[in-house]
């Protein structure tokens, strides 16, 4: 890990502080939903905690964001309030969506969340759209979209890049190329080693970072999104990641190498390269990084009580908020 920026400490400290709140958030959860408390379906992201602060931490609150049915952590980058997501999680009232949208539903208009999305793809041409209409405006806001390998094989993210590169909209689609589209391993579902080569087609840019490094991942979007700002057109960035559990909480993920999962939490794990970073370079202590541990604990917690005892929604609202 490298930093070829100047970072003040409080900024290293929030960065470590969100990815631990992230990680906390979802294995909090995930120990819920499997004990039968938490409704609905999961997917996590436990593993890709630097991917989503690194992206999150070089755009503003202004500025645009959508992401996938595993988005909880690209909320909580993006300042999303752990309280109003878990109750979402449970279906509360207080939750982001009023309880009804769930997990993969989650969307916050004044944070600039266009909302997860449940269909795969789906958020692609959102984010495009957010772009165009900042560019008609004459804003300098940028739209962020969070997806994965196998999105990159849908209609949607061809026809998205292909609009975006003839409007020269600004728009970073972040791939997060966790290895596996739902079940299938990237090497049987694309022939291609990096899905950043599909930019070429459209005749855009793009990067690659190591989406387990968190200071390659926040200085390339940092320079992305400089780009974009100039109004240079889209650009199209990969972040080599790996999702710690399967596609959905309680999936066996059979069709894993058994030993591939340990090798990425045991030499590859986030959390732990960052605060190695932070200790090696003397920016950060043992002490100061337990109690960010211990602050997030309690953090999550607390919100685990705040959707525990939030009201359900009233039946008399079931049909508020339907087109049709």
């Amino acid at each position: 890990m490298e930093c070829k920026i100047k970072i003040e400490k409080g900024k290293h400290l929030e960065l470590l502080t969100l990815m631990n709140r992230i990680r906390l958030f979802e294995q909090i959860a995930e120990e819920l939903f499997l004990h039968g408390e938490v409704p609905g379906f999961l997917h996590s992201s436990i593993g890709q905690e630097a991917s989503a602060v690194g992206v999150c931490a070089a755009i503003g609150i202004d500025d645009y964001m959508a992401t996938t049915h595993r988005g909880h952590g690209h909320v909580v980058a993006k300042g999303g309030d752990v309280n109003r997501m878990m109750a979402e999680l449970y279906g509360k009232v207080t939750g982001y969506c009023r309880g009804k949208g769930g997990s993969m539903h989650i969307s916050c208009r004044e944070l600039g969340i266009l909302g997860a999305n449940g269909i795969v793809a789906g958020g692609i041409p959102i984010t495009t759209g957010a772009a165009l209409s900042a560019k008609m405006r004459g804003t300098d806001q940028v739209a962020v979209s969070f997806f994965g390998d196998g999105a990159s094989d849908e209609g949607a993210f061809h026809e998205s890049l292909n609009i975006a590169s003839i409007y020269k909209l600004p728009v970073l689609f972040v791939c997060e190329n966790n290895h596996y589209a739902e079940s299938n391993p990237q090497a049987k579902h694309q022939n291609i080693k990096d899905v950043a080569v599909r930019a070429k087609a459209y005749n855009i840019d793009s990067v690659i970072a190591d989406g387990t490094d968190i200071m390659d991942v926040y200085q390339k979007t940092l320079t992305a999104v400089e780009q974009l700002r100039k109004g240079n057109g889209p650009i199209l960035m990969e972040n080599k990641c790996y999702r710690w559990s399967g596609h959905y909480v309680g999936d066996p993920a059979v069709y894993r190498p058994k030993d591939e999962p340990l090798e990425w939490k045991t030499n590859r794990d986030p959390i732990k390269l960052y605060a190695g970073f932070l200790m090696e370079n003397k920016i950060a202590d043992s002490k100061e990084l337990e109690a960010i541990t211990e602050q997030e604990t309690k953090r999550i917690w607390d919100a685990v009580e705040f959707a525990r005892n939030s009201d359900d929604p009233d039946l008399t609202v079931a049909m508020e908020d339907v087109y049709a």
